[in-house]
């Protein structure tokens, strides 16, 4: 799975959509999604744990699980 899609996992999870989490944190309108194809930055990904209340090796963990 893609660190997008573990994003997206953790996120319905905690109830919360793609797009909430991109306005919350001021990223643009599909920010987030090109981290289906590509590795964000390390600093971009921890502002998304942090805001999930995950750790950045959480979903880098949860991404590797099923490749």
């Amino acid at each position: 799975m893609s660190v997008y899609t573990a994003i997206k996992k953790v996120a319905y999870e905690k109830g919360k959509s793609i797009y909430r989490i991109e306005k919350d944190l001021d990223l643009s309108n599909g920010y987030i999604s090109k981290w289906n194809k590509s590795m964000p930055g390390a600093d971009k990904l921890q502002v998304v744990a942090d805001y999930l209340g995950v750790t950045s090796q959480y979903l880098l963990r949860l991404a590797k699980e099923d490749q």
